[in-house]
């Protein structure tokens, strides 16, 4: 698999890179954001996966960033970085990032994140597209349309959306999610699986559907289609 490390420390960026190298991995590191940006949107390095730090010279990384999701670059992107501010994060995820680690960190933690975000789906979805209501998703391009309004999704958001779409209707509590899309030895909060629900109700309403990802106090989450009053 091949990886971009975006980092503007040398030291560290050699560090993270050498690791990276053990554990089996291609990396191409850049560090400033011009050179960055060349790596970025080129297609033709076929990266699958992106490690970008927030705040590189010249370009910064959040430009890089919403640049590859404008060019439909839909490879996972850990954002690394010593902002670690609530608002930092929620920015950072919402403009397409898929995880956000803050430094100091310990390597090992990057290659689980590394690993979760690149892992193969417990099943092969026979189906690419889903659909509920005026909702249609195409799992492979991770493209959300409802009418004439159309939006890319981040690769988590696109699992978190698939397993109500493929259960509309249906209670899915918080356990389940985390046990179907991060796996049983995931470290993660409940309030990250929270974070992603509140991005895919912004999308939703960026396009003007008529669904709701409606919270069941105390018991989860369901996808429905909004009662009208």
């Amino acid at each position: 698999m091949k990886i971009l490390l975006l980092e503007d420390d040398s030291g560290l960026c050699s560090s993270i890179q050498e690791e990276l190298q053990k554990a089996g991995y291609v990396v191409d590191c850049c560090n400033d954001g011009e050179t960055a940006m060349l790596h970025a949107l080129n297609t033709e390095f076929c990266y699958d996966l992106a490690v970008i730090d927030r705040m590189l010279p010249i370009i910064d990384g959040m430009t890089i960033i919403k640049a590859m999701r404008r060019k439909q670059i839909t490879i996972p992107i850990i954002i690394i970085t010593g902002m670690s501010g609530l608002n930092d994060r929620i920015e950072g995820l919402d403009n397409g990032a898929d995880d956000y680690l803050v430094k100091p960190f310990h390597i090992p933690e990057l290659l689980a994140r590394i690993r979760a975000l690149t892992r193969r789906p417990a099943r092969i979805r026979q189906e690419t597209r889903l659909s509920f209501s005026d909702l249609s998703f195409d799992q492979t391009e991770r493209i959300l349309s409802c009418g004439s309004n159309s939006l890319l999704l981040t690769a988590k958001e696109s699992e978190v959306l698939s397993a109500f779409l493929d259960h509309p209707r249906t209670l899915i509590s918080r356990d389940q999610l985390i046990y179907k899309i991060w796996g049983t030895d995931t470290d993660i909060l409940p309030g990250n699986v929270d974070n992603y629900i509140s991005f895919l109700r912004k999308r939703l309403r960026e396009i003007g559907s008529t669904c709701e990802i409606k919270t069941i106090y105390g018991s989860g989450y369901k996808l429905e289609v909004k009662h009208r009053n």
